[in-house]
């Protein structure tokens, strides 16, 4: 009998000490996702309510706009390659994700207009506005509403509408794998799990993309890709945000794209699990302005990718810029 409670304390000793491991280990990941947060952005009042955006680099302004599980730091990390390429990103949280706030309506048209409420109150005259995944839907808007502050369009892999995608597409496997990774990310204990114990099931499920390519890349992909998952902590300060672009990216409706007088760059690519190449087809043929392009390969977080698409983005800018300024010079005689 003594030898079997010895061995139970043993085991019962062990359980603890993992539990006590993987508690210790969660505080530490959750504390380094609000030091992400802390101290870097800055909240000014509007009227829908507070609005959070934080600036990076030097150069001509350049609205960048946060996809799914975002807020003003997945906008930076997203589009901060463009801060390289000369450009000064303003990077807004949209509505419910971290100190923004959410109105009744916060339709990507209610956030579009908001955000030239942002663009006007910072001094700002025209932006180019980039907007990634369901942040691609108020960029459209923004396009379409305020045509005098835009100065160009970019949406990469756009969770816009397309119309042979089909009704609510994603990458969860169903309405189980659906419900499953909804109830992730309303609990930052359990989406935090998940990423620990089943990374290349987040990566397919949440990121679009097919682990594969991950384990495939390179050290500095790989990491890259690693802090996307990571980025969405903590989940629950994004969760309204992610609640209603489940609902406006899901099923997105067709926009008047004819509207899009600035000249508009669509990239994704084939093997995006959200199916988001079609949508970027669609858009760039749609607009009168509008420019594709597309890759084989890579995913919804274009593994592989990062380079060549920035690249192609900072030509695409620096090409168009003449005909973004003489649209903006005939905009001004017009209004004199």
């Amino acid at each position: 009998m003594a030898g079997k409670a010895w061995i139970g304390g043993v085991l019962a000793a062990a359980a603890l000490a993992a539990v006590v491991g993987t508690w210790a280990a969660y505080s530490r990941d959750m504390a380094d996702a609000r030091a992400r947060i802390e101290g870097r952005s800055t909240v000014v009042q509007s009227p829908w309510g507070p609005i959070e955006y934080a600036t990076l680099g030097e150069g001509p302004p350049v609205l960048a706009i946060h996809g799914s599980g975002g807020g003003f730091d997945q906008g930076l990390a997203m589009i901060g390659p463009l801060a390289k390429h000369g450009y000064r990103l303003i990077a807004p949280s949209r509505f419910g994700y971290l100190r923004s706030g959410r109105p009744a309506d916060a339709s990507p048209e209610v956030q579009a207009d908001a955000l030239a409420w942002l663009v006007s109150h910072l001094g700002e005259e025209r932006v180019i506005v980039a907007g990634g995944s369901a942040g691609a839907l108020p960029a459209l808007q923004f396009a379409i509403r305020h045509p005098d502050r835009t100065q160009a369009v970019v949406v990469l892999v756009p969770a816009a509408y397309a119309p042979d995608r089909p009704p609510g597409e994603n990458a969860m496997g169903g309405p189980v794998g659906e419900a499953l990774t909804l109830t992730l990310l309303r609990s930052d204990f359990l989406f935090w799990a998940a990423i620990k114990l089943f990374p290349d099931a987040m990566t397919q499920a949440v990121l679009a993309t097919d682990p594969a390519l991950v384990h495939a890349a390179d050290a500095a992909e790989q990491a890259r890709v690693k802090s996307i998952l990571q980025g969405i902590l903590p989940v629950t300060r994004r969760a309204a945000g992610l609640a209603d672009d489940t609902r406006w990216a899901g099923t997105p409706p067709p926009y008047p794209l004819a509207r899009i007088e600035a000249p508009l760059l669509a990239v994704s690519l084939q093997d995006d699990l959200y199916g988001t190449y079609a949508a970027a087809r669609h858009t760039a043929a749609g607009a009168p302005n509008g420019r594709f392009v597309g890759y084989r390969t890579g995913g919804h977080v274009w593994v592989g990718r990062e380079t060549e698409i920035w690249d192609a983005v900072a030509r695409f800018l620096v090409e168009t810029e003449p005909v973004a300024q003489a649209r903006a010079a005939g905009q001004s005689a017009a209004s004199n």
